[in-house]
């Protein structure tokens, strides 16, 4: 059975626009980088320190138009203008059942055919989202081959499968590592940070080196419940990642960054998005 996607709706266009617009002025481009090891421990064991890859590039200038393409969307939008950029984190806000996980895989998509960006994280919060998420890839795979002429490369990040990361710092296609936040929240513990000794490739070097050389965007699937509360651990984990910028969708969010779009629960069920709304009462 093969699913059918709409791809014209025009509340997921307008989310994926509010994304892709906040690069408006940075070129087309691919940066090569060299993934580099720490020299101390590595150079006795002849690892070579020049292995490339391809990385997602943004110019020197990216904070200035960023900040102006910012104000613009949220005026388009009707969302109150930041003043300045505190952060490179932007919010999608929408209810649940309007099509959030399509929307967030289209953006990568539009942003590899307007940029040249090719490398994605999506960190979600349980194994239950990370299997839903990797489904969508696989079912979403030619209907957006047919409407962007480009494949991706796509998998669920597992520790034992160290290829799989280096693949992804090195193949120059759009590549898509999917990862919940419980493998990759605790420094000390889980083997995200731990030199791997299940590649020939990797040198020694562990997940996190290659990942963070990519500068990957990160996509966030309901950031609430992977940043971590108070202790913040998901968040630190996010951050390590170097991402060039974070992308957080949810229809509850309750850290705001910079709001880009907003599709809340009375404007999805005025569009007839949803069929009802329940509002949660106390009776005595």
């Amino acid at each position: 059975m093969a699913f059918h996607y709409e791809d014209d709706l025009p509340h997921q266009k307008a989310a994926i626009a509010a994304v892709c617009d906040l690069f408006r002025g940075q070129e087309i481009a691919h940066s090569e980088f060299t993934v580099t090891l720490p020299t101390d421990q590595y150079e006795l064991e002849g690892i070579n320190q020049s292995d490339l890859g391809i990385g997602n590039r943004i110019d020197n200038t990216a904070d200035d138009y960023l900040l102006a393409n910012l104000r613009d969307i949220q005026l388009r939008n009707g969302i109150p203008q930041d003043a300045a950029l505190r952060s490179r984190d932007f919010d999608v806000e929408m209810e649940t059942g309007t099509g959030k996980t399509y929307v967030y895989l289209r953006t990568i998509y539009t942003l590899n055919q307007r940029f040249g960006f090719t490398k994605f994280v999506i960190v979600v919060p349980s194994v239950a989202i990370k299997e839903g998420v990797h489904a969508t890839l696989r079912d979403t795979e030619v209907h957006f081959f047919q409407r962007f002429n480009v494949r991706t490369k796509f998998f669920v990040y597992d520790s034992a499968r160290m290829n799989e990361v280096i693949d992804f710092a090195r193949d120059a296609t759009i590549k898509i590592m999917i990862v919940t936040v419980g493998a990759i929240n605790k420094q000390d513990v889980n083997n995200f940070y731990k030199p791997s000794e299940t590649a020939e490739q990797a040198g020694g070097a562990s997940p996190i080196d290659f990942i963070r050389q990519t500068n990957p965007i990160l996509i966030v699937d309901e950031p609430q419940s992977v940043d971590g509360g108070v202790n913040g651990r998901g968040k630190e984990a996010l951050a390590r990642m170097n991402p060039l910028c974070t992308l957080r969708y949810s229809a509850t969010h309750v850290t705001r960054h910079h709001m880009v779009y907003r599709l809340d629960a009375v404007d999805a069920y005025d569009q007839r998005l949803v069929k009802q709304i329940e509002v949660a009462s106390l009776e005595v």
